[in-house]
């Protein structure tokens, strides 16, 4: 059997002792009222069998008192046993948390362990006993008794007497010392008394001073945070404690213990290179410890593992080259067992640069220190116990900024490698006096001696065990009478009553500054903005507002007219490339022999009408031209236009300043577009369908596509123009132009006979430029069959729909006209008036999606004329909730000072803990 269960086994028969003599000391209480125990009526209800005379008066009194005291009592006897039963189920649970520490431990703690358990058993049976009486007498009160009751209860009071009166009534017993402790659980678990038994000795007046002086710290960090907020000089600022000291010095030992935790980053090569600043908040409401980036982003996490793995990311992702940077890690720690205070841990002082550091990383830190050490912020300067502290980095740095010593707290650490009386002449050191004094703490864990992991949340309570240890073993160099701070509870009281000195100290002069700056901003925000509100919430509706309008007024003016000049031009170019693949001229790969057709182009207005190879080649455009996948071109088409005009739309509103934003609507369109672009490409597909069979033309669409084909050709001889004058431009002008397209004439015609085009060119001639040559040859001849098809459209030929073999042009451009026709009506119903209705609310959905978690926020901050703007009214409103959190603080304090306070009446204008009213 291992020795934890020997010591629980041995433990159980005592806590079944203690429990049977709390609950007979329970009953044998003088409680009066019903609950009164009356050992004279007990007597005399064991009367005797031949007593029969006195049988009626015994039972008429004995009936009056017994039954009221039998209803309290089955009442009562249920939540006597749920105590009992709650107060072992926390002894158990106590034990198996201790279980997880060390045997050492365990058996230290056995004495208290059991002790604790009875106290809590006896006060769960005190505190039964005062609630089943003071629910009797509200019940009693509020409830209509029956008749027979309420003379029961008559007789009840009127048989105790005056005599008894001090019984029925006992006096209130005075608030003992655990009572205090109980009222005052705020500041006592802030100090850590909670966590270290018979350790707090306030009186009830220092405990009130107490919960006064938390609660006035904690609104003035708010005030300070606020501060920072507002982003003003050192003039608008409330002081912070700033911790420094060399590297190994037990720096990051002693955050750790005042926090309560492990978080901070480990490691043997510099770790911190970066400030943290760390605010606590006592939160009795929380019921874990949790922490949070308020800069970053990151949630809350009650694993401070993760917030040690996270300050080591953001640590290391400083440069090697730069080591330390003054960007600050901004850290806020939420528990019932912190004080508030406000912490800024810097790195760490060195004497000599490692082999992968800069040189001047020395001096970087030490200007990096004295930016934050200076006033009005308090100086915790660590310095262990086992260097000189003539040697003391952290101290010669504080002398600097503070050479009176008048805001700079001494720690020291590692008391236990010195000896006891080395050590106490440190804290009573005389060379280097400091007005707030030394603190001696021992604030290295203990090494872990048991078998399972350490409670992680119970790190201040081994320390201060640990400290308690140590220092109790040298009463005269370290006890109560030696007048010195020892241990991390002390620290802890003593930052918190200096950080509320201070902050005292400057709030009528930071009240005085916060004014004269709230004046100027009132006053700038009337002369620049005539005091016209702006909030991020109304210029993301205004702006919205604005684009909608615009929106609305686009889809008044985009409609099928628009639709159908769009898909008719894109298959106006389809029917060009038809042309030219089956009716024009091939471009001119070589200086070869240009090979005879058999049915040329010239010949057609003479052809045969039923020539088979005119009617192949007409037949197989038209039906390339249906075929070629209209559904999919014509959404493809519009879509494309309207996510133009969208875009066209955004940068002319407010939006094209936001870039987010704009891609934002950007994609709220295509996504509207997206949804309907496969079906409705399917209808119009389906809609088509019997064209990919045979399309009839009607006379009018005839003579329609008669005067629009020639337009195309003229716009198509236009381009051929410019595409020669861009050539002869690169060529070095129309002559030498011109000696090349002769060159390459002659060579395709045989008179020049060409062994093989080289790389290096012919005829005197580059390979570069011959290429631009036979382009050259190309476009002038496309030029000319665009000219001759241009007249025979206008001909009498091609007037009639009957000689639509002779005019290709025309039937393709009617063919072309009545496929657009016919798409747009389906483009017009499945897409268009769907993409109207929906995209507003899409770009609503889109945009509050991204303006969640802070994004309305930077929203407006990318409008510099909006950020100017929003940060003059925050930077009022902020002045003035902090204004308003100052006179509050005023009002407080001048009320505690009519009062007179904790320590009796005191005048307005008088100082009390530093507070100046």
């Amino acid at each position: 059997m291992s020795a934890q269960l020997r010591a629980a086994g041995a433990l159980l028969p005592l806590a079944r002792r203690v429990t049977v003599r709390a609950a007979r000391q329970y009953h044998q209480l003088p409680t009066g009222g019903l609950q009164r125990p009356d050992t004279a009526i007990r007597r005399s209800m064991r009367f005797p069998a031949n007593a029969f005379h006195n049988a009626v008066v015994v039972r008429n009194v004995s009936f009056a008192r017994l039954l009221p005291k039998l209803v309290v009592k089955f009442a009562r006897i249920p939540a006597l046993f749920g105590g009992m039963m709650v107060g072992g189920a926390a002894w158990v649970q106590y034990q198996a948390v201790q279980v997880s520490n060390s045997a050492q431990e365990m058996f230290g703690n056995v004495k208290t362990t059991v002790t604790g358990t009875a106290s809590s058993l006896w006060g769960g049976a005190m505190d039964i006993a005062d609630q089943t009486r003071r629910g009797w007498e509200t019940t009693k009160e509020s409830v209509e008794l029956p008749e027979w009751l309420e003379k029961i209860l008559r007789i009840e009071e009127e048989a105790g007497g005056d005599n008894n009166s001090s019984r029925r009534r006992p006096e209130q017993p005075k608030q003992s010392r655990a009572g205090a402790a109980v009222a005052a659980s705020a500041s006592a678990a802030a100090y850590g008394y909670d966590q270290i038994a018979d350790d707090d000795e306030r009186s009830p007046e220092e405990i009130a001073k107490d919960d006064h002086m938390m609660f006035m710290t904690k609104m003035m960090i708010e005030i300070r945070n606020l501060l920072q907020r507002v982003g003003q000089s050192s003039t608008v600022t409330l002081p912070a404690i700033v911790v420094i000291g060399s590297q190994s010095s037990g720096k990051s030992s002693v955050l750790e213990a005042i926090v309560g935790h492990e978080f901070l980053p480990k490691g043997t090569n510099m770790v911190t290179r970066r400030p943290i600043e760390l605010t606590l908040v006592n939160d009795p409401d929380a019921k874990h410890d949790y922490a949070e980036f308020p800069d970053i982003g990151l949630p809350k996490t009650t694993d401070f593992s993760l917030v040690q793995k996270t300050l080591t990311e953001l640590n290391q992702a400083v440069p090697e080259s730069e080591c330390v940077t003054d960007d600050p890690i901004r850290l806020t720690i939420h528990s019932p067992k912190v004080p508030d205070l406000s912490l800024i841990d810097l790195p760490g002082y060195i004497q000599v640069a490692g082999e992968n550091q800069p040189r001047e990383l020395k001096r970087k830190i030490s200007e990096l220190c004295d930016k934050y050490i200076r006033g009005p912020n308090i100086i915790l300067a660590i310095s262990a116990a086992d260097v000189d502290l003539a040697n003391s980095t952290a101290l010669q740095a504080s002398r600097r900024v503070d050479p009176r010593g008048e805001r700079t707290i001494g720690v020291i650490t590692k008391m236990d490698l010195v000896d006891p009386e080395k050590g106490a002449a440190i804290l009573t050191d005389r060379q280097y006096p400091l007005r707030l004094g030394y603190v001696g703490v021992v604030s290295k864990l203990p090494a872990q001696t048991g078998l399972f992991k350490r409670d992680p949340g119970n790190l201040l309570s081994i320390i201060s065990r640990n400290e308690k240890a140590f220092f109790s073993q040298h009463p005269s160099e370290f006890g109560p009478n030696a007048g010195i701070n020892i241990g991390t509870v002390t620290l802890r009281k003593k930052l918190m009553h200096v950080l509320e000195q201070q902050m005292s100290s400057k709030l009528q002069a930071t009240t005085d500054a916060i004014q004269r700056e709230l004046e100027e901003t009132t006053y700038q925000y009337r002369v620049q903005y005539n005091e016209e509100p702006m909030t991020a919430e109304a210029y993301l509706a205004s702006s919205l507002d604005d684009f909608k309008h615009q929106f609305h007024q686009f889809a008044r003016s985009f409609g099928r007219p628009q639709m159908h000049d769009l898909l008719k031009a894109a298959l106006d170019q389809r029917v060009l490339d038809q042309l030219a693949a089956r009716y024009w001229n091939k471009p001119i790969d070589d200086l070869s022999s240009a090979p005879r057709e058999p049915e040329n182009l010239v010949d057609l207005p003479k052809a045969d009408p039923k020539s088979p190879h005119w009617h192949m080649q007409l037949d197989m455009a038209s039906s390339a031209l249906t075929r070629l996948g209209v559904g999919r071109l014509a959404t493809a088409v519009v879509s494309s236009a309207i996510q133009s005009d969208v875009d066209r739309l955004i940068s002319k509103s407010a939006f094209s300043k936001h870039p987010s934003a704009r891609q934002v609507i950007s994609d709220a369109a295509a996504t509207v577009l997206a949804d309907r672009a496969y079906t409705t490409s399917d209808g119009i597909e389906f809609s088509l369908k019997p064209y990919k069979f045979e399309v009839d033309i009607q006379p009018q669409e005839w003579q329609q596509g008669r005067d629009h084909v020639g337009d195309v050709l003229k716009t198509e001889l236009e381009q051929c123009r410019a595409a020669m004058k861009n050539l002869e431009s690169n060529v070095g002008g129309k002559g030498k132009l011109k000696e090349v397209m002769t060159f390459v004439d002659k060579a395709r015609k045989g008179d020049i006979v060409i062994e093989g085009e080289s790389s290096n060119g012919a005829g005197g001639f580059s390979a570069s430029l011959l290429a631009r040559g036979r382009e050259a040859v190309f476009l002038r001849d496309r030029a000319d069959i665009i000219n001759m098809r241009m007249m025979a459209v206008k001909s009498r030929q091609c007037k009639s729909l009957e000689n639509k073999y002779y005019c290709p042009e025309i039937f393709l451009d009617a063919v072309a006209t009545k496929l657009t026709q016919t798409a747009v009506l389906f483009l017009n119903v499945e897409m268009l008036n769907d993409f109207y209705a929906r995209f507003p609310r899409e770009v609503e959905t889109k945009l509050s999606e991204q303006m969640a978690g802070g994004g309305l926020e930077r929203f407006a901050q990318e409008d510099a004329k909006i950020r100017r703007h929003l940060d003059l009214i925050k930077r009022k409103e902020l002045l003035e909730l902090v204004l308003t959190k100052i006179n509050t603080l005023h009002t407080i304090g001048s009320h505690e000072l009519g009062n007179g306070g904790a320590g009796g009446p005191m005048k307005r204008g008088s100082t009390r803990r530093g507070l100046v009213f």
